[in-house]
């Protein structure tokens, strides 16, 4: 089996692959459109498991009832555990359609993840979309993140970190110097360099930085002239950037995609990047689209088509 480069997680003691592969997919056919049946979905968290990428991300809330944990929850049983070198990351969330984010429904969340996935213990947990609530509601001493403190303080959990959309609010957060770990998604792609302040405060402080969503959500995967949604919402501007890039990719012969996820993975402050699979197939796919050769000149255009920052979805 091939090997990946791993890089340090800002102040943990982790060496993560460059990759991650992320199991949204797997659970969500209301957002990317279509099913996964729970046999493919099993099959495709296996075929992540035997893969060079040992590293996998998921959520209490991807899914109904928490579909994406149930299912990596059966792979990891017919696996007979899961494997020692891989690490599993997994979000607190509110229960469905129930606003309440509060230290006690972080407590259950945490457990209901447990119990799905079939461990006794989770290496990172993430505090998730902490937009959902206000900073001070998260701090106060009956809220999320003093519950997140303490099951780390109980032995039931390594590292924490903080995933979510906003990047000030990402960046409040990391200021605290709680969280080892910080994700952010869609927000530094070839379409969009949002998250460059949180990407400096984590330097800055030893954060691990995980880049989620290179793809945008499909456009730069897919193509701009198959989807107009950039991040799950139609962003026209954007599409006809990504539009030229395509182009500009064409006559270098490289795949849009392939200079999508190189643009994360070449970057030295992106600990690991993570892309969202959906079938077994779609792995080695992306691992070819990694070793993909990428000339500087096409590096060099691609930078001069970046749409200008009132674009952007941190603007």
């Amino acid at each position: 089996m091939r090997t990946l480069e791993r890089r340090r997680l800002g102040r943990t003691e982790l060496a993560v692959t460059e990759l991650c592969f992320g199991t949204s997919p797997l659970a969500f056919p209301q957002l990317y459109g279509y099913e996964v049946a729970e046999e493919r979905a099993v099959e495709t968290v296996l075929a992540a498991f035997d893969s060079p990428v040992r590293f996998l991300d998921t959520s209490n809330g991807y899914g109904a009832d928490g579909e994406s944990e149930k299912r990596i929850g059966d792979a990891i049983r017919r696996r007979g555990g899961l494997p020692h070198d891989y690490l599993l990351a997994t979000k607190v969330d509110p229960a469905s359609d129930d606003p309440d984010f509060s230290g006690a429904r972080v407590r259950r969340s945490f457990e209901e993840s447990l119990e799905r996935l079939g461990v006794d213990r989770i290496e990172l947990l993430h505090f998730h979309d902490p937009e959902r609530i206000s900073f001070e509601e998260a701090m106060a001493p009956d809220g999320a993140v003093p519950a997140l403190v303490a099951l780390k303080e109980e032995g039931l959990v390594d590292h924490l970190g903080v995933a979510g959309g906003p990047i000030d609010l990402l960046r409040r957060y990391v200021e605290t110097e709680i969280f080892d770990v910080v994700l952010s998604h869609n927000r530094y792609t070839l379409l969009d360099r949002s998250a460059e302040p949180l990407m400096e405060d984590a330097a800055r402080l030893d954060v691990g930085f995980l880049n989620a969503a290179p793809y945008g959500g499909g456009m730069l995967s897919k193509g701009p002239s198959t989807t107009a949604k950039y991040a799950y919402g139609e962003r026209e501007s954007v599409r006809q950037a990504a539009l030229r890039m395509e182009d500009a990719c064409r006559r270098h012969e490289v795949p849009l995609a392939a200079a999508a996820l190189q643009f994360s993975t070449r970057d030295p402050r992106v600990a690991s990047t993570v892309v969202g699979i959906s079938a077994p197939e779609r792995i080695d796919q992306t691992l070819a689209l990694l070793d993909t050769p990428i000339p500087d000149e096409l590096w060099a255009e691609l930078d001069t088509l970046t749409p200008p920052r009132d674009t952007w979805l941190d603007a």
